[in-house]
C-alpha cells in the first residue's frame, strides 16, 4: 500500500490524501473531483469506491470507470434458525452505509470449487439471500434489467460465479445475478406437517420472486428500468424461468424470459417424510424438531428428489398449461438447447456406467414430462442401432432438454408473445474440450461474452483469442441485450429469426455462420411421438 496525493477540482485545486493499492486493488474516494490525474500509475488498473443514496439507505459499491458492481446486496431476511423450510421475508432498511464490495453468501451444497478448479468467492451458508448488481457507470437513463439465474441441478452453483460486467458495459443494460435456497433448504416438502410449511417445497421459486418484488421497488436507484425486466438462466436456473412462468405472483414482476437448455416443471407433489426418516434414523414424531435442529452441512448430504413441483400454492401448474392460460399476457420467450448436450455427462467417452439404465429410465421419463419412456427408448435403439451405451445416454440427455424447449417455444408462439428457438452447434475448441462438441453450457460464455474479458468469472470452452469465436460472442451476446430490450431477437447480427411455430418450425442454428433452418428436430419428434 503506498499513499498518493491526487488534485483536482473545477474552481480551486484541492488536494486529497488516499490510500491506493495497485492492481485489483480499490482506491477510498468520497470526494467530487473534476479531473483525476496520477502519473505513475495506469488507471486501467484501478477501482473506486462509489456511493449511492438508496431507498434503504446508503451503499457503498466498486467502479471501474465502465460499471459499476454493487455486491452482496441482502433482498430477504436470513432464513435460518426459526425461519428454516419456511417463506422468505423481505428485507429491511440499513442504518449506516452498507458494503457492497465483497461477494456474499452462497447457498449449502456441496461444491466446493468453480467449474475451472477454483475456489467460489463468498462463504457457503444457510443465510443466503443475496443479490449482485452490476450497472454501467454513466448511463443517464433507466436501463433494461436482466435478472440471471445459476445453473447448478438446483443443489449447486450461486450467482457469484458469473461475470455480468462485460453485458452490462456492452449493452447499457443492468445485471442482477441472484443466489437463493437450493437442495434440501429450497425443496423439502413438509406441507404435511403443518400450514406453516404448506409451500415449503416452492421455497426455491418463493426465493427468485422475493428477488423480483426487490427490484420492482428498488433498482431505479441502481439505474434500472422496473418495467422492462428480464429473466434468463441455464440448465436448472432456465428450468427456474419456465417455474416462475407458471407461479401467479411472479406475474407482472418480468417483461421477458430467455432459458438455455431447461426442463419443464411438471411434477406433482410426493411426501418424502419415509425417505428422509430412515436417513435420519429417527422417529416420525422427532423429524421436524430434528431437521430443525440439525447443523446445516449436515442436511447437505441427506438425499432426496430436489427440483420445482407444482404445489397449487406457488407453482400452480405445469409451465406448458400456464404459457396457454396466459395467451397474449404472457411475455416473449426465447429458448433452445445446445447440439451435443449429453457429452458434459459422460465426457465424451462411449463406455457403458453403471447409472445409465436407471438414469435412462428418468431422463426419457422428464423427455416425455412424465410420460411412458418405453416406446420412446425402443425407437431412439431402432434409429441408432450402432450407438454405444455413452452415445446413446448422450442422446437422451440432449433430447430431454430440447423436446422441453420445443414445445415451451411452440406454445409461446400459439399464445401471441412469441418463442424464438435455438440450437447451439458451435463446436468446443480448447483442446481438452473439443470432444464434446456443443457440449451442455457452452453458450453460457457467449451469453455473458466473456471472451471479451480477460479475467472474466465463467467456464469456457472456446479460445478467447480465436477471432471467429470473439465475433460469434459479440453477436450472440448482442441478440440477449437486443432481446432483453425490446422483447424480439432481429437486427442485432443474427439472420432474420422467425417465430418458431408449426408447420415451418423455424429454428435458428448458431455456428461459425449462423443460418435458420426448418424443422431440424424432425427425426426425433417422431421418435418422441412413437
Amino acid at each position: 500500500m503506498i499513499d498518493v496525493t491526487l488534485s483536482g477540482g473545477t474552481d480551486t485545486n484541492t488536494s486529497i490524501a488516499f490510500n491506493l493499492w495497485v492492481k485489483n486493488t480499490v482506491l477510498f474516494w468520497k470526494n467530487s473531483l473534476a479531473s483525476l490525474t496520477i502519473g505513475f500509475v495506469d488507471c486501467a488498473d484501478l477501482t473506486f469506491m462509489t456511493y449511492l443514496k438508496t431507498r434503504l439507505g446508503e451503499i457503498r459499491g466498486i467502479d471501474d470507470g465502465k460499471v459499476k458492481s454493487f455486491l452482496g446486496i441482502r433482498y430477504g431476511q436470513s432464513p435460518t434458525n426459526g425461519r428454516r423450510f419456511l417463506p422468505p421475508l423481505r428485507t429491511c432498511p440499513w442504518t449506516g452505509t452498507f458494503d457492497a464490495t465483497t461477494y456474499p453468501n452462497r447457498a449449502m451444497q456441496l461444491k466446493t470449487e468453480s467449474s475451472r478448479g477454483e475456489p467460489i468467492e463468498g462463504d457457503m451458508d444457510e443465510d443466503c439471500l443475496f443479490l449482485n448488481i452490476v450497472t454501467p457507470s454513466n448511463n443517464t437513463k433507466l436501463c433494461p434489467v436482466l435478472l440471471w439465474i445459476h445453473g447448478g441441478a438446483f443443489i449447486n452453483g450461486s450467482g457469484n460465479e458469473f461475470d455480468g460486467s462485460v453485458l452490462a458495459y456492452q449493452g447499457n443494460v443492468v445485471v442482477v445475478t441472484v443466489n437463493y435456497r437450493l437442495g434440501l433448504f429450497g425443496f423439502l416438502d413438509l406441507s404435511i406437517h403443518g400450514r406453516r410449511y404448506a409451500s415449503s417445497a416452492s421455497n426455491n421459486i418463493s426465493d427468485l420472486i422475493l428477488a423480483l418484488q426487490w427490484l420492482q421497488e428498488n433498482i431505479g436507484d441502481y439505474g434500472g428500468d422496473c418495467n422492462n425486466v428480464t429473466i434468463f438462466g441455464e440448465s436448472s436456473g432456465g428450468s427456474a424461468v419456465l417455474g416462475l412462468l407458471a407461479a401467479p405472483s411472479a406475474d407482472n414482476l418480468y417483461h421477458k424470459a430467455i432459458a438455455h437448455s431447461p426442463t419443464c416443471p411438471y411434477k406433482t407433489l410426493s411426501d418424502p417424510t419415509d425417505l428422509i426418516l430412515k436417513q435420519l434414523n429417527v422417529d416420525k414424531n422427532e423429524y421436524i424438531e430434528t431437521l430443525l435442529s440439525m447443523p446445516a452441512k449436515k442436511l447437505v448430504d441427506l438425499k432426496g428428489y430436489y427440483g420445482i413441483c407444482v404445489d397449487g400454492l406457488v407453482v400452480t401448474r405445469c409451465a406448458y398449461e400456464a404459457i396457454r392460460d396466459r395467451g397474449a399476457l404472457g411475455v416473449p420467450l426465447l429458448i433452445g438447447t445446445n447440439r451435443e448436450e449429453g457429452t458434459l455427462y459422460t465426457s465424451g467417452e462411449d463406455e457403458a456406467q453403471d447409472h445409465y439404465p436407471a438414469w435412462n429410465i428418468g431422463l426419457a421419463k422428464q423427455t416425455l414430462c412424465g410420460g411412458d419412456p418405453t416406446k420412446y427408448l425402443a425407437a431412439l435403439a431402432r434409429e441408432y442401432p450402432d450407438a454405444s451405451p455413452g452415445k446413446f445416454h448422450e442422446m437422451i440427455w440432449t433430447d430431454m432438454f430440447r423436446r422441453n424447449s420445443l414445445i415451451a417455444a411452440e406454445l409461446a408462439s400459439a399464445a401471441g408473445p412469441g418463442g424464438w428457438f435455438y440450437r447451439f452447434d458451435y463446436p468446443a475448441n480448447l483442446p481438452r474440450y473439443r470432444k464434446l462438441g456443443a457440449t451442455h453450457s457452452c453458450e453460457m460464455a457467449f451469453t455473458f461474452n466473456l471472451f471479451a474479458k480477460k479475467d472474466a468469472r465463467g467456464h469456457i470452452f472456446h479460445d478467447r483469442d480465436n477471432p471467429d469465436v470473439r465475433r460469434l460472442a459479440n453477436i450472440w451476446s448482442d441478440t440477449i441485450i437486443g432481446f432483453a430490450r425490446t422483447g424480439q431477437p432481429n437486427g442485432f447480427g443474427l439472420p432474420h429469426w422467425p417465430k418458431y411455430r408449426s408447420p415451418d418450425r423455424q429454428c435458428l442454428i448458431f455456428d461459425a455462420r449462423p443460418r435458420i433452418e426448418a424443422d431440424p428436430d424432425e427425426i426425433h419428434r417422431g421418435l418422441w411421438d412413437s
